[in-house]
């Protein structure tokens, strides 16, 4: 493995394309500790080690995937999540919209054009994203607490930010994320690695000192027969074995795939046969990625808010008691509908992303069909069985995998901050970009006639 990392030093344009991309992500989390100049970073800590609330929670569950730190207040502390909801807007888009559908099927020139209505769509997310925010961050609490600086108060005794300066937050939240954006893409050209995925598993891969050093400072490494208490020796054996089958679980079903067997038509030309190749239609297990996770945990913020809303509002206890079945992982009720959901956006993603009608067009143009089938209507059907039936696959496996911080969380009593790394959203995008950045790696070794870094 060294020697492996040594050749790959030793390419100077790979080295220069690593050392840039490295340099890039200093610079994002250089930006991630800078606070708005108008807010009290001292009170920000304060407040963030007080609040165990739903809305701290869906903060602290948006940042996860938007490469952020949402209770933080910093310049980049929309991160990059207008950008990616700009994307898969227009990606929805595109299957229900005649002129995106198009632009979408003209190729390199259609996909420029998509991606300069994205940016435009990307700033005024981030206008509204940045004001709702900033206005629910920087009002006063009920107990009249605030996290804004002293030196902006509209008066020494109103403790709120002017208009003024509340439109100047909002300017450098939505310029802190263009930046990011702009950072995401320098690293796509010059770089290596897809910028946007690196810039979120950077965010992702920096809470893990955070979370080795709560699991050090509550552990003993003395047997305790699982005491709730102190994490003993048989804990963290037990945590380790478990990550290491939980990331071997999710590379296998991360690169799994259904391969169909596809034959291309004989041609005559001449006295020679040219065609009648045998070939495969690979077929990912899990084709949604990690998007029905994101959708569900997201969705299902909502009910808490609302009924905690609702409670507060007409004092009724049946509200409290429907906010409690919502809780993040605490009941049957919300276990349960966080499965039917994953399940549901993994079909109803799989069939925005996957058009098996499409897909058996290309095969008759290029001259394949699949044996035993018809080209046209009939390969159709077939594929989407097909996918349909390893879909239900790919959706179970997302479930085991969103569940498995809850009942570890729960059942070995260990902080959700830890339990975090062993499922869920963050594993999933960290080891897909992982494997991206290691295939773009291989790509240039081969390249110059090195062996990759999955070789033996």
């Amino acid at each position: 493995m060294w020697e492996k990392i040594r050749v790959i030093f030793t390419v100077p344009e790979l080295r220069k394309r690593i050392l840039l991309t490295l340099f890039l992500l200093a610079i994002y989390r250089v930006g991630w500790q800078i606070t708005l100049p108008m807010v009290d970073a001292e009170a920000i800590a304060r407040q963030s080690a007080e609040q165990n609330d739903t809305f701290s929670q869906f903060l602290q569950q948006v940042s996860v995937f938007s490469a952020s730190s949402l209770q933080q207040m910093t310049i980049f502390g929309l991160g990059i999540m207008p950008y990616i909801s700009a994307s898969i807007i227009f990606q929805l888009l595109g299957t229900v919209y005649k002129p995106i559908e198009d632009l979408q099927k003209e190729g390199e020139t259609g996909r420029k054009k998509i991606n300069e209505y994205t940016r435009y769509a990307t700033v005024v997310l981030c206008l509204i994203q940045s004001f709702v925010y900033v206005r629910m961050m920087l009002l006063p609490g009920a107990d009249g607490d605030t996290i804004v600086n002293s030196a902006f108060w509209t008066s020494p005794d109103n403790p709120t930010l002017t208009l003024g300066w509340q439109f100047v937050a909002v300017m450098i939240m939505t310029c802190g994320t263009i930046f990011l954006m702009w950072l995401g893409e320098q690293i796509d050209e010059y770089g290596i690695g897809n910028g946007i995925s690196l810039l979120i598993m950077a965010g992702i891969v920096a809470q893990m000192p955070m979370a080795g050093l709560d699991l050090l400072q509550n552990s003993t490494f003395e047997l305790n027969n699982f005491s709730p208490e102190k994490y003993g020796l048989e804990t963290i054996i037990t945590l380790v074995v478990l990550f290491v089958a939980v990331v071997a679980g999710v590379v296998f079903i991360t690169q799994a795939q259904r391969k169909i067997p596809t034959q291309s038509a004989k041609h005559v030309r001449g006295r020679k046969v040219y065609g009648g190749t045998k070939q495969f239609l690979p077929l990912r297990i899990n084709q949604a990625g990690v998007m029905p996770i994101i959708f569900a945990s997201s969705l299902l913020m909502f009910p808490q808010i609302i009924f905690q809303g609702l409670a507060s509002w007409t004092g009724n206890s049946m509200f409290d008691e429907l906010a409690r079945s919502f809780g993040q992982g605490s009941s049957f009720l919300y276990n349960l509908c966080y499965i039917v959901m994953i399940y549901f956006f993994c079909y109803f993603w799989t069939a925005i992303t996957f058009n098996p009608k499409d897909v058996s067009d290309n095969l008759r143009n290029f001259g394949s069909f699949i044996p035993g089938y018809r080209p046209g209507r009939r390969t159709a059907e077939y594929l989407e069985k097909v996918m349909v039936r390893i879909t239900y696959v790919g959706a179970s496996f997302l479930v085991v995998i969103a569940i498995i911080p809850t009942l570890i969380s729960s059942g070995m009593g260990v902080s959700p901050m830890v339990a975090s790394f062993y499922g869920g959203t963050g594993l999933l995008i960290a080891v897909s970009v992982a494997f991206d950045l290691v295939q773009k790696i291989d790509s240039h070794l081969v390249m110059r006639n090195y062996k990759g870094l999955l070789e033996a």
